[in-house]
C-alpha cells in the first residue's frame, strides 16, 4: 500500500508540474478577429463560441475581441494586416484567398457541390488542410473552415423564373475573376465590390442586385432595398479561420493548440447554427415583402450549361487540385 501511495503521489506532482508548465506557457494577450459581416451573419455564431472555447481553456488569459462589420478594413486590407501581424484573425470566403493560393478558387467554382456534405467532406478531409497548408508560405495560417453556404441571387428589377431573365441586370460579385466570369456568361453585368459597400450600392441603384447566402441576405436586411430573391444555389462557399502566421510564430505550442482546438471545435457549432437558421432565415425574407423564387430543374440545367465554359477556363487555370476535388466527389457519389 505504502510503494502505492508514494507512486500515486508521484504521478499527481508531475501531473502538476505538467499543468503548471502548461499555464506558464500561456500569456496575457487579445486577439483581433475580424469579419466584413454584421451581428446576424453566419460566421458570428462561431466567432462567439471561439472567443468562449480559448477563454476557457486558457483560464482567462486569452481573450478574443470581435470586429463586425468590415471594421478592421476590406478583406484584402485584413489579410495584409494579416500578413504584417497588426490583426491575429480573421474569417472570409475560402475564394477570397485565392490571390494568395491559386488553389482556393475551387471553392468559387459553381455548381461544384450538390450538399453540405460533400463541402465539409472536401473543406476538412486531406484536400482541404492541403490548401489552408499552402497559405503558410503567404505569411497567413489556415485554422479550420467554417460555413457560408449556397447562394442566391436577390435584384430590385424583376422575378428570375428563367435563366434569361437574369441578363443585362448589375449584380455585384465578389472581386475575383471566376465570379465576374459566370456573370457574364449569364448576359449580366458584373460590378467587383467589397462587400461593405454593396448595401449603399444598392440603395442608390447603383447595381440592380447581388448573390449571397439566404442567411447573409437576412442579417444584412437587404429586403430594405432589393425585392426578389432567387435560390438558385449556384455557389456553395466555405468560409476560412486564417491566423496570422508572424504572431503564430511568436505563440507557445500551448497556446497554438488552444487556438487550433477552439477553431475545429467552433466550426461544427458554426454549420450547426448556421444550416438550422435556413427556413427561419427564409421566412423573415418573405415576412419583410421579399419575392422568393426558385427555377425549375429543366431551367436550373440550363444554368449548369451556361457554367460550363467558365469552369472549363478556371479549371485549366487552378490546376491539379481540380481533377482532385472531382475525383474525390465522384468517390462520394458512387
Amino acid at each position: 500500500m505504502k510503494r502505492f501511495f508514494i507512486k500515486s503521489v508521484l504521478a499527481t506532482v508531475a501531473m502538476a508540474a505538467v499543468g503548471f508548465a502548461s499555464a506558464q506557457d500561456i500569456k496575457e494577450r487579445t486577439l483581433k478577429f475580424g469579419l466584413n459581416g454584421p451581428e446576424g451573419h453566419p460566421a458570428v455564431a462561431g466567432m462567439k463560441a471561439f472567443a468562449e472555447s480559448v477563454a476557457a481553456k486558457s483560464g482567462g488569459k486569452i481573450k478574443v475581441q470581435l470586429f463586425l462589420n468590415g471594421a478592421l478594413g476590406s478583406d484584402q486590407a485584413v489579410v495584409s494586416s494579416l500578413k504584417g501581424g497588426t490583426i491575429e484573425m480573421a474569417v472570409m470566403n475560402s475564394g477570397i484567398l485565392a490571390s494568395e493560393v491559386k488553389a482556393l478558387e475551387i471553392f468559387d467554382f459553381p455548381f461544384l457541390f450538390a450538399n453540405e456534405k460533400e463541402a465539409d467532406a472536401i473543406a476538412d478531409g486531406p484536400i482541404g488542410q492541403k490548401m489552408h497548408a499552402q497559405l503558410q508560405d503567404k505569411g497567413i495560417v489556415g485554422l479550420s473552415y467554417w460555413e457560408l453556404g449556397f447562394r442566391s441571387i436577390t435584384n430590385s428589377k424583376r422575378a428570375l423564373n428563367k435563366v434569361e431573365d437574369i441578363e443585362g441586370l448589375k449584380l455585384r460579385v465578389i472581386p475575383n475573376a471566376i465570379n465576374v466570369d459566370w456573370v457574364k456568361a449569364l448576359g449580366a453585368n458584373p460590378t467587383p465590390l467589397p462587400f461593405p459597400e454593396v448595401y449603399a450600392a444598392m440603395e442608390q441603384k447603383a447595381i440592380d442586385g447581388q448573390e449571397n447566402p439566404v442567411s447573409v441576405i437576412a442579417a444584412n436586411k437587404f429586403w430594405e432595398v432589393q425585392k426578389y430573391v432567387t435560390l438558385t444555389n449556384h455557389q456553395y462557399n466555405p468560409q476560412s479561420v486564417i491566423f496570422s502566421k508572424k504572431v503564430w510564430d511568436s505563440l507557445s505550442l500551448t497556446e497554438k493548440k488552444i487556438i487550433d482546438d477552439s477553431a475545429d471545435a467552433a466550426a461544427k457549432n458554426q454549420r450547426t447554427q448556421s444550416r438550422a437558421a435556413l427556413a427561419a432565415n427564409l421566412e423573415l425574407l418573405k415576412k419583410n415583402g421579399m419575392m422568393v423564387s426558385q427555377f425549375t430543374p429543366a431551367e436550373v440545367a440550363k444554368l449548369r450549361e451556361k457554367m460550363k465554359p467558365v469552369i472549363d477556363k478556371h479549371s485549366a487555370a487552378v490546376g491539379p487540385i481540380v481533377a482532385e476535388v472531382q475525383a474525390e466527389l465522384a468517390k462520394m457519389r458512387k
